[in-house]
C-alpha cells in the first residue's frame, strides 16, 4: 500500500469517526479539494439523460447503489468495478431517510465517495445522489410549507456538498380516492415542480442539477401512461417558464424497498411488470423528452432478472437493501457484532415488531435501523475483515454492471457530462451561492 493510500485512508477514517458537524465540513471540503487536483469531479448526469430522451445514447441502464454502510470500502469496489469494465455511467445515493439511520450527513458522504475515487485512481464524473428526497404525507396535510422547507433545506445542504443529482420523491401525496388521474396527481406534481424552481435557484453556475420525479410509490399500485402524462402536464404548467425541468421518472411496477421477506427469512418472488418499464420509458422519452424510467427496489430480485432492464429500456436501477444483507450473511461479519445488533434491535426497534412475526422477519426489516448506532463498531473492524467483505459484495457489482449492459460507456458519458470546479462563496441556512469553474 503506497503513502496516497494511507494517507487518503486516514482522512477518510477520520471523517468517518468524527462526530462534530463543522469538523466533518472541514474534512469534506479537503478531500473535495484533493479530488479536483486529481481530475475527479462531483457531476451532474442530467446531460447524460437528456441525451437517451433524444435518442442519441442508449442499450445500458445506470446502477444507482445505495451505500448504508462500510461506504468506503464499497465505493472503493465500485470504483474498481468501474474500471475494470470501462463503465461511466453509475451513481452513489442515499436517501433522506438513510442519512439518518445510517448517521451519515451530505458532506460525510461526499467526502466518503471521492476519498475512495482518489484512493482508486479513478479520473472524471462522479455522480452523488439525494435519493427519495421524500414529502412525508402527514405533515404534508399539516403544513405544507414547513413540509416543503424542511426539504429545501435538505437539498441546498445536499447541493452544497456536491450532490449534483436529486430524486425528488412527492408521489407520496398521490391521492387515488380522486376520479380524475390529473387530481389524484395534483399535489405531487405542484410540490415536485416547486422544489424544482428551487434547486434551480440555487444549483451551482454551470451545472444543471439532474432532478428526477416520481409518480407511483414503491411497493403500491403499479404506474400507467395515464399517470405519466397527467403528471408531466401539470408540471409543466406550474414550472416557471423557461426553467429546465425533470430528466427522468421513477415508477411502481411491483416491486417494494428491501424486498417482502417469508417466515424462514427469504425474499418473496416478485412479479415485475418489465412491459411498464418499457411502455413509459418510451413515453417519457418521445412525448416530454425525458431519459426515461427509473425502476426502485431491486437490489432484491432474482439475479435472473436483471438482463431485461436494458432490454425494456430502463434508464436508471436503484440498488441498496440486496448490498446491506450481503454484509450482514457475510461469513467475515464477526457473529458476536451481529448477535450485539440483534440484540440492540430487540430493545430499540420493538415497537416495530408486529404480531407473528418471526426473529428473522423482524431482523431483517429493523437490522437497516442499526447502521447509525454501530456505524463505528462496524468501520472499526480490522482492514481485513472489511476487504474480505468488500471483496465478495465487488462481485455482485461486477454481475450488475454487466447484467445491466452498463459497461465499455466511458467514452460516452465524458462525451455529455461537462466537468466543473464548483467553490462554495456564501453559505447559511437560508443562501447558498456556488460558482462554477471550468475543469481544471
Amino acid at each position: 500500500m503506497g503513502r496516497k493510500s494511507l494517507s487518503i485512508d486516514k482522512l477518510a477514517m477520520e471523517l468517518v469517526f468524527s462526530d462534530d458537524a463543522a469538523a466533518k465540513n472541514e474534512l469534506s471540503k479537503k478531500i473535495l479539494n484533493l479530488a479536483y487536483k486529481k481530475g475527479i469531479y462531483p457531476s451532474s448526469i442530467h446531460e447524460l439523460y437528456v441525451a437517451f430522451g433524444r435518442g442519441e445514447v442508449s442499450g445500458f441502464t445506470v446502477p444507482a447503489i445505495n451505500l448504508r454502510s462500510m461506504s468506503y470500502d464499497l465505493a472503493s469496489a465500485i470504483f474498481r468495478t468501474a474500471i475494470k469494465n470501462n463503465s461511466g455511467a453509475f451513481i452513489f445515493e442515499i436517501a433522506k431517510s438513510e442519512m439518518g439511520y445510517t448517521a451519515q450527513p451530505p458532506a460525510e458522504f461526499t467526502g466518503v465517495i471521492l476519498a475512495a475515487a482518489i484512493k482508486e485512481s479513478w479520473q472524471g464524473p462522479v455522480f452523488i445522489q439525494a435519493d427519495h428526497t421524500q414529502v412525508n404525507l402527514k405533515k404534508f396535510k399539516e403544513n405544507a410549507g414547513d413540509e416543503l422547507q424542511t426539504l429545501q433545506d435538505l437539498i441546498a445542504d445536499a447541493v452544497a456538498c456536491g450532490f449534483y443529482n436529486i430524486d425528488i420523491d412527492s408521489s407520496t401525496l398521490v391521492d387515488l380516492s380522486k376520479k380524475e388521474i390529473k387530481k389524484q396527481q395534483k399535489d405531487n406534481y405542484e410540490s415536485c415542480a416547486k422544489l424544482t424552481q428551487f434547486i434551480r435557484r440555487i444549483e451551482p453556475k454551470g451545472i444543471t442539477v439532474s432532478v428526477g420525479g416520481e409518480i407511483g410509490e414503491v411497493g403500491h399500485t403499479n404506474s400507467t401512461p395515464e399517470d405519466l402524462r397527467a403528471f408531466m402536464e401539470g408540471f409543466r404548467e406550474r414550472l416557471r417558464k423557461g426553467l429546465v425541468g425533470i430528466s427522468k421518472i421513477s415508477i411502481q411496477t411491483g416491486t417494494s424497498h428491501g424486498g417482502v421477506v417469508k417466515a424462514d427469512g427469504s425474499i418473496a418472488e416478485v412479479k415485475l411488470d418489465f412491459n411498464t418499464l418499457k411502455t413509459i420509458s418510451e413515453i417519457a422519452k418521445k412525448e416530454f423528452g425525458l431519459g426515461g424510467a427509473v425502476q426502485h427496489g431491486a437490489s432484491t430480485l432474482p439475479e435472473d432478472m436483471f438482463h431485461k432492464f436494458p432490454e425494456n429500456d430502463t434508464l436508471e436501477v436503484h440498488l441498496a437493501t440486496g448490498f446491506q444483507n450481503m454484509m450482514f450473511d457475510s461469513k467475515h461479519f464477526p457473529i458476536e457484532l451481529k448477535n450485539k445488533i440483534y440484540e440492540w434491535l430487540k430493545t430499540n426497534a420493538a415497537s416495530e415488531r408486529k404480531d407473528g412475526e418471526t426473529d428473522e422477519q423482524f431482523f431483517y426489516k429493523t437490522r437497516k435501523k442499526a447502521l447509525g448506532p454501530f456505524k463505528k463498531e462496524i468501520m472499526g473492524l480490522s482492514q481485513e475483515v472489511r476487504s474480505a467483505i468488500a471483496a465478495e459484495i465487488e462481485q455482485k457489482f461486477d454481475f450488475l454492471f454487466k447484467q445491466l449492459d452498463a459497461v465499455n460507456n466511458k467514452d460516452i458519458v465524458d462525451k455529455y457530462v461537462t466537468l466543473k470546479r464548483v467553490i462554495v462563496r456564501k453559505r447559511s441556512e437560508k443562501e447558498i451561492v456556488h460558482d462554477g469553474e471550468g475543469a481544471d
